[in-house]
């Protein structure tokens, strides 16, 4: 079982930026894919943006694109939302996901973390 634990969020103004990071610990073997998604507050769960095992490929949802940038150094470093550019919509909770699996997007992910804030003001 994979633990995943994200920080980085907190209250930021309309246009600022905040870097959201994924640290995985627990049974890690083999490639995995992991993902960021998000959830308004009334709203169904929304996929935000995924990586491949190997960082070689990146998918994003049609409204974060071009404003944000998921990373990851290589399968065993820390996932990263860079996320510049920020509206009041993007106001959620944000969650890391995982799965092991060499695809990147669309795919059901299995193993969530407990999600962290992210507050846009007007």
């Amino acid at each position: 079982q994979v633990q995943l634990l994200e920080s980085g969020g907190g209250l930021v103004q309309a246009g600022g930026s905040l870097r959201l990071s994924c640290a995985a610990s627990g049974r890690i073997y083999g490639p995995y894919a992991m993902a960021w998604f998000r959830q308004a507050p009334g709203k169904e769960r929304e996929f935000v943006a995924a990586i491949r095992w190997d960082g070689g490929s990146t998918y994003y949802g049609d409204s974060v694109k071009g404003r944000f940038t998921i990373s990851r150094d290589n399968a065993k470093s820390p996932l990263y939302l860079q996320m510049n550019n920020l509206k009041p919509e993007d106001t959620a909770v944000y969650y890391c996901a995982a799965e092991r699996s060499t695809q990147t997007y669309p795919q059901r992910f299995t193993s969530w973390g407990q999600g962290t804030q992210v507050t846009v003001s007007p």
